[in-house]
């Protein structure tokens, strides 16, 4: 496989056309993902997170557009027809979405749904994907999973239902998943659960994009992290650094804003003042800086210099990055 990045975004662009003119979803990202490693993206609803993902993966809706380059162990995946990326899809990259039911077929049983891209692909028999299948589903914690292959999904609860689409997702071993907040529905013990697998995934090479607002789950799984704001990459650094030392303001914000197990039971929660702008807005400067409680005349004037999410470097888009070793 050599030593490149497994996953390799240049200048990613998202454009959706809607009745107000062209909205930019995502705006010029670049980033890398290397064999066996997580990379946790965050940000605020709207950031751009998961359009930048199904851009990559030709899974925009019928008004979006997307530009720019997303290579795939090698092989340029934009501009790519349906019908190739479906050679990509399921296979070598793998998909789970925020809603499980959008991932299961309704009238498909379980069994069907998690060997069909073994079988008709030709990757296994049937007799070998079942046994795949139920090894998959024992993985993330579904119990008598043999029993589960002859259910439908409308007969699982919500958070079995996310299990079983991980699970899916992870039967033809692929080289990259794409994890669109995974855990979302699940209860703290399977969470683990699930985190575990994909831990145990990584270490057999599993490269992993973990989509999420959790910042919990960022620091149970992540090596690295990258930050958006308003369609922009606005800071990438290895995951420790990034708890211990966030260098953008709105990085520092987002930790700031989360509740902590110390402190005093009557402390307040940081908030992030404001709202993010609007896709449509043109604005001078750095998107955050109406936010930004250290802003200076440069921020609102000049947009600051692009940060991408490069293995082992931490990037920042800022004038006025934060000082190592903040907070104390």
């Amino acid at each position: 496989m050599g030593t490149g990045p497994l996953l390799a975004v240049r200048d990613l662009r998202v454009d959706f056309d809607s009745p107000e003119g062209r909205v930019r979803a995502v705006a010029g990202v670049s980033l890398d993902v290397m064999p066996g490693e997580c990379l946790a993206i965050v940000g605020e609803s709207g950031s751009g997170k998961s359009q930048l993902f199904l851009g990559c993966l030709g899974l925009l809706a019928a008004n979006g557009r997307v530009s720019g380059s997303a290579r795939v162990l090698g092989h340029e995946l934009i501009g790519l027809t349906d019908r190739e990326l479906n050679a990509f899809r399921g296979t070598r990259v793998a998909l789970v979405s925020q809603d499980p039911m959008n991932a299961l077929t309704p009238h498909l049983r379980i069994g069907r749904q998690l060997t069909e891209g073994l079988t008709d692909r030709g990757l296994l028999d049937e007799s070998s994907a079942r046994d795949r299948a139920v090894e998959a589903l024992r993985s993330v914690g579904i119990p008598d999973p043999e029993s589960r292959l002859n259910q439908y999904p409308h007969e699982l609860s919500g958070g079995q239902r996310q299990r079983v689409a991980i699970a899916m997702a992870l039967v033809a071993q692929p080289a990259l998943l794409v994890a669109d907040e995974p855990t979302t529905a699940l209860d703290v013990t399977v969470q683990a659960q699930v985190l575990r697998v994909l831990r145990q995934s990584k270490q057999h090479g599993l490269a992993i994009v973990m989509i999420t607002h959790d910042l919990g789950v960022v620091a149970g799984i992540a090596d690295r992290v990258a930050v958006m704001y308003a369609g922009r990459l606005v800071e990438s650094a290895p995951v420790d650094a990034i708890f211990e030392s966030p260098a953008h303001p709105y990085t520092a914000a987002l930790l700031a804003s989360v509740p902590r197990l110390t402190g005093a039971q009557t402390e307040r929660l940081a908030s992030i003042e404001g709202q993010p702008p609007r896709p449509q807005q043109v604005l001078a400067g750095c998107r955050f800086a109406p936010r930004c409680p250290s802003a200076r005349d440069v921020c609102r004037e000049t947009e600051p210099g692009v940060a991408q999410a490069v293995a082992g470097a931490r990037q920042v888009a800022c004038h006025a990055p934060l000082p190592a070793g903040w907070p104390q």
